[in-house]
């Protein structure tokens, strides 16, 4: 069964790689190796969680917090489990 799901996302940027870190404090933590310039952090963000979450890059798309390390993500069409196993990791 297909989902719809909005999250907050707090982003490291110019980390060693990319990696979903986990849940801290209520919010997704995610390090991101691109540098916050020019969206290049946001479309790794997306690419990321993507990737996590089994959706196309499409289907993530950030609501609020554009130029901020803490956004605020809408992922449509994830697994019921991929939601899970990500949140939960």
């Amino acid at each position: 069964m297909n989902k719809e799901i909005t999250i907050v996302v707090r982003v490291v940027p110019r980390a060693s790689r990319s990696e979903i870190v986990g849940l801290v404090d209520g919010v997704l933590k995610v390090r991101i190796a691109a540098p916050p310039v020019d969206g290049a952090a946001n479309a790794e963000l997306m690419k990321v969680l993507a990737k996590a979450f089994g959706v196309s890059k499409s289907a993530v798309e950030i609501l609020a917090g554009e130029t901020s390390r803490t956004k605020r993500v809408h992922i449509a069409g994830a697994a019921a489990a991929k939601i899970d196993a990500v949140l939960k990791a």
